[in-house]
This record gives C-alpha cells, structure tokens and sequence, in this order.
C-alpha cells in the first residue's frame, strides 16, 4: 500500500487518539450528579472466590463523595442504578441529614462478581422535579428477619415487615449503621414468635449479628434452645448438646458474629472469618419460639439477620466487609453531569476537588484571606511606587541643593514635588525667612536661633517618616496573621471531617481525603498571602530605612550651611 493510500488511515487514527472521550451517557439527563459506588473483589480490594447473590450494601453518603447542597433537602430525587447505567436498583433510606451531610441507602445488588473490580453502582442526585421513589426496605435473599433499630417510636421492627418487639428498646443515634439498640444489662429486647423465622430440626439456619460490647458477658441472642452469648469476652454457642466457643471480641469495638448451622455442621464466623466448627450432635430440637435479643447484656447491637439458607463463607466475608465499609472493598467518588467515568481528579484537576469539599467555614476563612490579600498587595505596589519616587527626587534636589552657591536658593518642594528632602528645606526655609536672614541689616542667627530651625526641620522629618511608614502595619498583619488564619481554618475543617466520617461509619480513604485536603487548602491560602507580603515587607523596610538615613544626613547638613553662612562668628 503507499503512503498516499495509508495517509487517510493514518488521519483517522490520529483523529480518534487525540479526541477527547466523550463522557458516557447518563441515565437520566435531569440529574445533575451522581456517586460511583465500586465493590472491590478483586486482588486490590477485598478477594472473594464465588459470587454473592441477591446481598443488601449500606452505602454511605457524605460531603466527600455526594453534594448534599445539588441534592434535594429531603433526598426524595436519590436514584441507584446498576452498573449498566440502565437498570434501576432497589433501596431504601435509612438516614437521610441534609444540614449534617450524612446519608445511609441499602441497596439491593442482584450479584456481586467474585475477583473482580467491576462491580459498580451508581447512585444519581440533584433533580428538583424529582419525587421520593425509595421503596420497601430491603433485605439479604434468604433473610427471614432482619433488624435494623431505625424506628423513632423506640421500637424495633424487623424490616420484612414481622411485627413489632414488645418491649422499647434506647437506640444510638450513631452507631455501626445509622442507629443502633443500646442495652444496659436488663431483659433486653423481645420478638414474639413467628413461624415464618422458625426452622425446622436439621433444616439449614444463619444468624448474623454486630456487637459492640461494653461488658464481657450476656446473651446477644437467642431463638427457642439456641443461644449466641458472650462468656468473658468470647462468642460462646449453645443449642441443645452443641457447645461451640471462638473468637476475642475487645470492649467498646463493634464485631460481626456469624453462626451457621445445617449440612451436619456448625460454623462460627468472627468478622467474615471463621472462628470455630464442630459437627451437631444427633437429636437437635427445631429453632423456633420467641427471639430475644440483649438480655443481660450490656453494649450496642445492630442489623440481626436469620436466613433459612446457610450463608457462605465467602458471604460472610463480604457481608462484613460491606457493612464495617472497609476501604479496601467500597470505593465511592462523586461524578458532575457530563464527566466519564473516569477520576474526578482526572475531570475536573486537583484544585477542582478541594474547591468542591471546602466547608462553609473554610469559605469564611479563605475570603478573610483573600481580603487581606488583596490589601496587602495594595500597599506593596502604593509603598513601592512611593518610595521609588521619593528616592529618586531626594537624588535630583540633593544634587540641586550641594551645587547651589547659597543655602537659600536650592529650591524647595515648588520644584521638587516628589522629594522628601525639599519638604525638609522648605520646613527650614520658612524658619529662615521669619528671622529675615539673608536680607540686608539682618542679623545673625544666634545659637537659640539654629535650635528653633533644626527643630523645625526635625518636626517635618518625624511627619516624613509617618507618612512613608504608614500602612506598613497592614503588612504586618498578614506576614503574622495569615498563616495563623489559614491553620485555624484547616484544624476546623478536619474536625468536622472526622466528626462526619465518625457519624457515618464510613473508613474509605475517599471519605477522608477530599475533605482532609480541603482543609488544608485554608493552610496554603495563609501561607500564599504571607510569603508576598514578608518579602514585599522586608524590601520596603530597607528602602524606607535608607530614604529615613538620607532624610536625617540632609538635616545636619543643611543646620551646618545655614550656621556657615549665616550663624554668629
């Protein structure tokens, strides 16, 4: 082929290297934002082996992956749409705070990939003609009761709609995921029975619980003859003959406990980890009766689940992982209406994403510092133009003033606007034309004579040093002041960055990053107005101190011409 026929391919190829990627279609072109949720089950992330299917994720919202301010205040227009960005998904709301920029979505995913970092979801924003379309709560597939503790009557409900506990339960506002039951030692929380959680003897059954204890012992829970339970700091499993004891939970830190029973085996999970099995003995009775929760225990517990499948191990490594939002598994970034899928690093640049996750008082901080740094440039360029004018006319009048043949036709300010120097002489001057000397039959200026000059000359000089020393405190100010403002500024925005993350409950780097770095962004904008202004400073000061040398050299030269030519002999 010769080059005359190649050049229309080569054109072409060029064409689709150096044209930007257009941005993937968005679900709904009225949305406005939305936040990439990635589960990570790769080698990178949190390695699972098998696929998880029909699993409920918590997904955390905050100022760091999700525009509350874009959203609407009741996040009725929150939308979650599967990885092909077609397929709606459903959810749930469980904690939705506008004012704190908090937000908690269960999310229904149909099948997470094992091994892979593909697994993505989207979660979409910012529609004010949006109405609220989160649906029933959702649950795990196979889940035959589940307990979240987010009702505000103090009851706990199971969210599959089984009725209410028959005794009130204290909840914490924040705790593993949105609230979680609190309980202090007494009877603790009771279910009455259903037979739709029931199990029958040797069919399969899972319960899954977290615990956060604030003692080493009490019943977590217990279904009929089967009791999870705390014994000094260990999970300890009774049912029927079955005994089975593993894993230290640590006080005052929240712990997942997994308990499988069925295929001839118990299993006993400790944070997505297997902690202990043993074979079930013959004649186990069914699970069945009422389910009670927290007696005699005393510490926090959050989303109780009974499913009548036996849950995997690589479910349980999951689940936890989902749940405790471990940073090596869910990764979530914030996307703008018209950006790919890449980074919003890689869209909008590095200051792009501080701009976007400064907090209100970072705002105040950083205009403050604007202000100052705008003044302070002010003065630096009004102060330099004033000196170097200055400088330059006390050379032209001194040259004048050493070259006149009398000390009193030098010429004064009239002619040398811009000198400090001729404003000195015209103070002295006018003394001098008071006493008449210089006129015939004058006479000659006594001792007294000279001091009430000099002195007068010397009033003019302090005025000169006032007017060219002036402002230079506003300089000051922000060399000082500056840095000082900018580290409170960033010392507040990290608090209240970590104060967020505590509140949701959510580790991810990406959570802590974007508002970590915005903080910080206060700390460069007092250093960017103090490092001009003390260079801008230090010039001026050597310039001003040689004008004030220059000023009080004139001085005693000029009360020794007059004392020459003109003092008594």
């Amino acid at each position: 082929m010769t080059f005359a026929r190649r050049l229309p391919c080569i054109v072409v190829l060029l064409a689709t290297l150096t044209i930007p990627h257009v941005a993937q279609a968005w679900w709904n072109p009225d949305f406005k934002q939305r936040t990439q949720i990635t589960l990570n089950t790769g080698p990178a992330g949190v390695t699972t082996r098998e696929a998880v299917n029909g699993v409920a994720v918590p997904v955390r919202l905050h100022s760091g992956n999700f525009d509350f301010i874009a959203a609407k205040p009741d996040g009725s227009d929150l939308r979650v749409v599967a990885a092909d960005d077609k397929t709606p998904l459903a959810f749930s709301v469980e904690r939705y705070d506008g004012n704190n920029e908090l937000a908690v979505l269960w999310v229904q995913v149909p099948t997470v990939a094992p091994g892979s970092d593909k697994n993505v979801l989207f979660v979409y924003a910012g529609n004010d003609k949006a109405s609220a379309e989160a649906g029933t709560p959702v649950t795990d597939s196979g889940a035959l009761l589940t307990l979240r503790f987010t009702e505000n009557d103090g009851l706990a409900r199971d969210v599959s709609g089984s009725p209410a506990a028959t005794t009130p339960v204290a909840l914490e506002v924040n705790g593993l995921i949105g609230a979680s039951a609190r309980f202090e030692g007494a009877a603790g929380l009771a279910l009455p029975a259903d037979p739709r959680v029931a199990a029958a003897a040797g069919a399969p059954y899972s319960v899954v619980l977290w615990t956060k204890p604030a003692a080493a012992g009490g019943n977590l829970f217990t279904h009929g003859a089967l009791a999870v339970a705390l014994e000094a700091g260990r999970v300890a499993v009774r049912f029927g003959a079955l005994r089975l004891t593993g894993g230290d939970l640590p006080a005052s830190a929240w712990a997942q406990i997994g308990l499988t029973i069925g295929n001839g085996q118990a299993v006993l999970y400790v944070n997505g980890v297997e902690a202990s099995k043993a074979d079930l003995p013959a004649g186990l009775p069914a699970i069945d009766g009422t389910v009670r929760i927290g007696e005699g225990y005393n510490g926090q517990i959050d989303e109780v689940q009974v499913a009548g499948v036996l849950r995997s191990p690589e479910w349980m490594k999951f689940s936890h992982a989902a749940q405790s939002a471990d940073a090596e598994l869910v990764a979530a970034q914030l996307e703008r209406e018209g950006e790919g899928s890449g980074t919003e690093d890689e869209q909008a640049g590095y200051i792009g994403v501080l701009v976007k996750n400064l907090s209100v008082d970072a705002w105040v901080v950083i205009i403050i510092l604007g202000a100052m740094f705008v003044i302070a440039l002010w003065v630096m360029v009004v102060k330099s133009l004033l000196v170097v004018r200055t400088d330059r006319g006390n050379q032209v009048f001194i040259e004048a003033f050493r070259s006149a043949p009398d000390v009193l036709v030098a010429g004064g300010a009239s002619q040398h606007t811009t000198s400090s120097l001729a404003r000195l002489y015209d103070a002295g001057l006018s003394q001098l034309t008071k006493r008449q000397v210089g006129q015939a039959n004058a006479p000659r200026l006594s001792g007294a004579s000279m001091d009430a000059v000099k002195a007068s000359i010397d009033a003019e000089l302090v005025r000169e040093s006032h007017k060219i020393n002036s402002q230079m405190v506003l300089l000051t100010i922000a060399i000082s002041g500056g840095p000082f403002l900018g580290l409170l500024g960033t010392v507040i925005g990290v608090m209240i960055t970590f104060a967020a993350i505590a509140a949701a409950g959510d580790v991810n780097v990406n959570a802590i990053a974007p508002g970590v770095a915005a903080a910080l962004l206060t700390t460069v904008a007092g250093l960017t107005v103090a490092i001009p202004a003390l260079f801008g400073y230090n010039w001026l000061a050597s310039r001003i101190k040689s004008i004030s040398a220059d000023m009080q050299i004139f001085v005693d030269e000029f009360v020794t011409r007059v004392a020459e030519s003109y003092g008594e002999r």
